[in-house]
């Protein structure tokens, strides 16, 4: 089936059929120069990851401005940025099941791709894959270093993880992955340099445990966009997963500075753009664009341009809109720029961004790993 476009290049955003999924190009590539010049004159990489975008145009973007390589979530993922030329992709996830496993080695013998793991079952079934395809698997040890979600515990169960992925035909020990989800929104800057410290502390112990054992750790890989300061300068990660930056959202927004003042290194550039459809009264307005045209798992989208209006709820295919001034706001017809709250799930949502500049389509991207 092919994917309708909703826009046609040289058309105004008022041409644009909504709801749609928009990127301001300006604001777009100052946060990628931004994220590059953080990381002048550092030993660390940037290995920017592909949840956030799922596109391989703004993968080679971003390894035009210096990555090393990118992260994906899925294998899916990972496929269509190797399909897509991109030569150095991490899964930054445990992959399990006969035929997940047989394409990650097929994907491996054309790419360097790296995977996780954190129990022998992992570096057993992916032996296996491995040796079956004749290609060598990179394979991470993933470390709980504060999050509670995957990862084996830091210290002797990840050494013993180490020496298994060693010991193993067709796999290459290759690190560690260290990523602390649950540090990027903590809103004090403090309180996200603390327990980037406590991880770093828990990955120290790793790579001690490993020198002792005369096993070499080519990388330790991690960070996020909320954190990513505090793992560059560690002295310990190699390499940064920072994805939500090209883009921001609502949520990532809230994130404290020093001093207590707003994070605003970098800008929104993503907007999901709707159209009033009905102002039944005058204190409220409905956009076409609810729950199929937004994520809302991490609070609802800003609405942009009309400072006192609420974005109050979400239906299937209707936003409801509070308006401050019911004198004024948005009439039947007219264009409504929404911040989504959580940026990743969000672009998921669309088959296509609609790149623009100075209100005019300056080109249409596909979201080929939706």
């Amino acid at each position: 089936m092919t994917m309708r476009q909703p826009a046609r290049v040289g058309m105004t955003l008022e041409e644009v059929d909504t709801p749609a999924l928009l990127i301001e190009m300006g604001a777009f590539e100052r946060n990628l120069g931004r994220m590059a010049d953080a990381l002048k004159g550092s030993s660390v990489g940037l290995r920017p990851h592909a949840k956030t975008h799922k596109s391989p145009m703004i993968a080679h973007r971003q390894m035009a401005l210096g990555a090393i390589g990118i992260c994906c979530q899925t294998l899916g993922e990972a496929e269509a940025m190797v399909q897509a030329g991109i030569p150095d992709v991490l899964v930054t996830n445990e992959v399990v099941g006969k035929s997940p496993l047989a394409r990650l080695a097929a994907l491996a013998r054309q790419a360097n791709v790296a995977v996780c793991a954190d129990d022998p079952i992992h570096v057993e079934t992916l032996s296996e894959a491995a040796r079956a395809a004749e290609a060598e698997i990179p394979v991470l040890v993933e470390v709980n270093v504060g999050t509670p979600r995957c990862g084996v515990e830091p210290g002797a169960p990840a050494l013993e993880l180490a020496r298994r992925i060693v010991a193993a035909p067709g796999l290459r020990f290759a690190g560690f992955q260290a990523y602390h989800g649950a540090a990027q929104h903590l809103r004090p800057h403090e309180q996200r340099r603390e327990a980037i410290q406590a991880a770093v502390n828990k990955i120290r112990e790793c790579l001690e445990l490993l020198e002792k054992e005369g096993i070499p750790c080519e990388r330790v890989t991690g960070a996020g966009t909320g954190t990513y300061p505090f793992e560059r300068d560690s002295g310990v990660y190699t390499e940064l997963q920072a994805g939500s930056y090209v883009f921001m959202d609502v949520d990532y927004a809230k994130n404290l500075g020093e001093g207590g003042a707003p994070a605003d290194e970098f800008e929104h550039s993503l907007f999901v753009l709707s159209t009033c459809i009905s102002r039944p009264v005058a204190e409220r307005a409905i956009v076409d664009a609810g729950l199929k045209a937004l994520s809302i798992d991490s609070g609802m989208p800003q609405v942009v341009d009309e400072p006192e209006a609420i974005y109050t709820r979400a239906s299937d295919e209707h936003g409801i809109i509070a308006l401050g001034d019911p004198s004024s706001g948005p009439r039947i017809g007219d264009r409504i720029k929404l911040i989504p709250g959580h940026c990743d799930p969000t672009v998921n949502l669309y088959n296509w961004y609609v790149c623009c500049r100075n209100g005019r389509v300056e080109a249409l991207w596909p979201i080929t790993a939706r």
